[in-house]
């Protein structure tokens, strides 16, 4: 199966950013996933550094909200009221 080429930037970051998320939470315990997340936003302030990025940030809080349920419903669009059957 070949892939799609990438055309922009902006879809090279989610596509990276995707992948790293899906590999947080299918390998990574529930506690070690939110420390994880931090670690990555307090890396991602450190930016301006060489070896860390900006970049950090939004996979850090990202990494955290699968195990913080109120950053979960947030990140998929929901605001946890409500009838729940749409999942």
């Amino acid at each position: 199966m070949a892939r799609k080429p990438v055309t922009s930037t902006r879809e090279k970051f989610r596509r990276y950013h995707n992948r790293g998320r899906a590999y947080a939470r299918s390998r990574l315990p529930p506690g070690v996933r939110l420390l994880v997340g931090i670690l990555l936003v307090i890396g991602g302030i450190l930016g301006f550094l060489p070896v860390l990025g900006f970049w950090m940030i939004p996979l850090g809080i990202s990494i955290a909200a699968l195990d913080i349920r109120p950053l979960w419903l947030r990140w998929k669009g929901r605001n946890g009221t409500g009838n729940r059957s749409g999942e």
